[in-house]
C-alpha cells in the first residue's frame, strides 16, 4: 500500500520537527519571541502530524498485516487483529487526542481576552471525539486483551472531561487560561514522545514496543513538566498579588 508509507514518510518529517520544537517553548522565556515563535511551529506540526495519524490508523484497520510488513514478532504477524487494534484503533485515539490538545491549547492563549470564543464548534467537537476515541480504544482493548489500550484510554476521557470543565465553567480565575494553555501543549507534546517511542520502537526494538517503560517514561516527564510550570504560574501570581496589596 503505498500510500501508506507516503503518509508514515511524512508522519516521521512532521514528528521530528513537533519534537524539536517543543523543547523551545518549554525552556525559553514566556510569552518571549522565541517562546511564541516556536509555539506556533510546535503547534502547527501537532495538528499536521496528527492528521496524518489518522490516515495511517485508516489504511492500517482497512488492511492491518499489509501495511505492517516490517514486523517481525511472530504473535503480531499471526493475529491481524491485534496489529488492528494496537497501530490502528489505538493510533487513531493518539491522533485526536493530539489534535484535540494541540488545538485546544492553541484556543486557550489566543482567547484569553474572551473565553466564549473557545466554545466555537471545532473546539466542542474535539471534546467528545476523544472521549468517545478513548472508549472505543479502551473497548477494541478488552476485545483482543491489551490491558494497554484499556489503561491509555483513561488519558483521553481525563483531557475531554477536564476541558469540557473549563469551557463550561462558571467563573473562572486569572490564570486559568494560562494553566490550561500549559496542559494541552505540555499533553500533546507527551502524546507525540509517546507515539515515537512506543510506536517507533517497533522497527527497532519490537520487542519493546508494548513495554509500559516505553510509554511511562514521557507521561511523567510530561506531567512533570506540567505540574512545575503550574506551580510557577501561581507561584508568580502570587508575588504579583502580593506586591500590588503592599503597595496598597
Amino acid at each position: 500500500m503505498w500510500p501508506f508509507y507516503g503518509f508514515v514518510m511524512a508522519h516521521i518529517a512532521t514528528g521530528a520537527v513537533g519534537l524539536l520544537a517543543f523543547w523551545v517553548p518549554v525552556l525559553s522565556q514566556k510569552g518571549g519571541i522565541n517562546h511564541r515563535k516556536w509555539g506556533r511551529v510546535f503547534n502547527c506540526m501537532m495538528l499536521a502530524t496528527g492528521s496524518i495519524a489518522i490516515a495511517i490508523a485508516t489504511c492500517t484497520l482497512l488492511d492491518p498485516i499489509a501495511t505492517h510488513q516490517h514486523i517481525t514478532d511472530p504473535q503480531l504477524m499471526k493475529n491481524p487483529e491485534l496489529v488492528r487494534g494496537i497501530f490502528g484503533w489505538m493510533m487513531l485515539y493518539l491522533a485526536i487526542l493530539t489534535i484535540n490538545l494541540a488545538w485546544y491549547g492553541w484556543l486557550a492563549v489566543v482567547n484569553k481576552r474572551d473565553h466564549s470564543l473557545n466554545l466555537e464548534w471545532r473546539n466542542l467537537f474535539l471534546q467528545f471525539a476523544v472521549i468517545a476515541a478513548a472508549l472505543n480504544c479502551a473497548w477494541q482493548g478488552w476485545v483482543i486483551g491489551q490491558p494497554l489500550m484499556m489503561g491509555i484510554s483513561i488519558i483521553g476521557l481525563a483531557t475531554g472531561g477536564t476541558n469540557l470543565f473549563f469551557l463550561y465553567k462558571p467563573q473562572r480565575g486569572a490564570n486559568d487560561w494560562l494553566n490550561e494553555h500549559i496542559k494541552a501543549l505540555v499533553g500533546a507534546g507527551i502524546s507525540v514522545y509517546t507515539a515515537f517511542f512506543a510506536f517507533g520502537a517497533v522497527r527497532l526494538m519490537p520487542e519493546l514496543a508494548l513495554n509500559p517503560l516505553m510509554w511511562s517514561v514521557p507521561l511523567a516527564t510530561g506531567l512533570g513538566l506540567i505540574l512545575y510550570h503550574q506551580r510557577d504560574v501561581a507561584r508568580q501570581h502570587k508575588a504579583r498579588t502580593t506586591g500590588v496589596e503592599t503597595a496598597s
